[in-house]
C-alpha cells in the first residue's frame, strides 16, 4: 500500500485511473486509464507496465488526474489524446471534426475495391472532416489524386495538417465549400465520389452519448429532420460531378438504405447496391453513373 506522503507509482496511478473512470460509467476504464497515463508519459500505451514501480513527479500526477477528471465528465478520449487511428493512419482530431469511426473503414474498403490498383483516378471525398477517408484512400493507392471538400474552415485546418504530416500534399487537395459546389464551379468530374455526410436526425442528437452530443460538431452530425437532407442534396448535384461509369459510395444511417436507395434510379444511377457493417447494420450505399469509364477523356 502506498504511504499517503509517497509519490504514486505508475501501477498506483493505473489503479486509481481505472477506478475513477469505472465510477463515471466508462466501460473501457482500464484501457482508457492506460491511454491517458501514456499521454502524460509521452510513451506508448503499455509503457507503464515496463516500470510499474516508477514514481511520477507531482506535476505529472496532477496532469494525469486532470485528464481523468475531463474524461470522467465524458470528454472524448480522442480529444484528450489528440488523435485517433483510422485505416492504419494516425490522424489528429479536435472538437472541430467528427472523430473517425471504425464503421467508416468499411466505406474506405469498398471504395478501394472499386479502384484498380495501378490505374490513375480522381476521387472526391465530400464532407471530409479530419480528412480520414481522403487520406486513407491516397495512402493505399499511390496512383490516386483526391480532392476533398468541407464547409468548416476549422475542420479543413485539421485535415490539411494531417495531410502534410503524412506527406500526401502532392496528391490530396482540400477545398472549402458546400457539398459539390467547389467541384461544379471548376467543371471537375471524378471517377469516384465518396461521402460520409451527416445522417443523424437533428431531433435525436441530444439523445446520443454525451461524448457525441456535447463534444462533436453538430454540423457533422445533423442530417435534418429525417437524417437524409444533406445526403439528398448531394444526390441531386451528383450528375454534375461524375464521369461516365463513375461510382458513388455513401455511408448512411440505420433504416436509410430503403428510401435513399430507391431515390438513386430516378436520378439516373445504375447498379444500386448496399452493404452491411460488421455489426450487420446496412451502412453503405453505392450506385454507378451510366457510361463507359474513360469515354469523356
Amino acid at each position: 500500500m502506498t504511504r499517503p506522503d509517497a509519490a504514486p507509482t505508475l501501477r498506483d496511478l493505473l489503479t486509481e485511473g481505472e477506478a475513477a473512470l469505472a465510477a463515471a460509467g466508462i466501460g473501457t476504464a482500464r484501457v482508457e486509464a492506460e491511454w491517458l497515463l501514456a499521454r502524460v508519459l509521452g510513451a506508448p500505451r503499455f509503457a507503464a507496465y515496463l516500470e510499474p514501480r516508477r514514481a511520477l513527479k507531482s506535476a505529472a500526477v496532477a496532469g494525469y488526474r486532470a485528464l481523468l477528471a475531463r474524461r470522467s465528465a465524458r470528454e472524448p478520449l480522442q480529444h484528450l489524446l489528440g488523435h485517433e487511428d483510422f485505416h492504419g493512419l494516425r490522424l489528429a482530431v479536435s472538437p472541430a471534426v467528427l472523430i473517425p469511426r471504425p464503421e467508416t473503414e468499411g466505406l474506405v474498403q469498398w471504395a478501394l475495391e472499386r479502384l484498380p490498383e495501378e490505374r490513375p483516378a480522381l476521387v472526391a471525398d465530400i464532407g471530409t472532416g479530419s480528412g480520414a477517408i481522403a487520406l486513407a484512400l491516397a495512402a493505399a493507392r499511390p496512383a490516386l489524386q483526391v480532392v476533398a471538400v468541407d464547409r468548416s474552415p476549422a475542420a479543413l485546418t485539421v485535415a490539411r495538417d494531417n495531410r502534410d504530416r503524412l506527406g500526401l500534399g502532392d496528391r490530396v487537395e482540400f477545398l472549402e465549400g458546400d457539398l459539390l459546389e467547389p467541384l461544379i464551379a471548376r467543371g471537375t468530374r471524378v471517377d469516384l465520389l465518396v461521402a460520409n455526410l451527416p445522417y443523424v436526425p437533428g431531433w435525436s442528437i441530444d439523445t446520443l452519448a454525451i461524448e457525441v452530443a456535447r463534444h462533436e460538431p453538430r454540423l457533422a452530425l445533423d442530417g435534418g429532420p429525417d437524417g437524409m437532407g444533406v445526403i439528398g442534396r448531394l444526390l441531386a448535384q451528383a450528375h454534375e460531378a461524375l464521369r461516365p461509369g463513375a461510382s458513388l459510395l455513401l455511408e448512411i444511417g440505420p433504416g436509410q438504405a430503403g428510401p435513399l436507395g430507391a431515390s438513386l434510379s430516378p436520378l439516373g444511377f445504375e447498379a444500386v447496391e448496399t452493404r452491411a457493417d460488421l455489426s450487420g447494420v446496412v451502412r453503405y450505399l453505392a450506385g454507378r453513373w451510366p457510361g463507359v469509364p474513360g469515354e469523356d477523356r
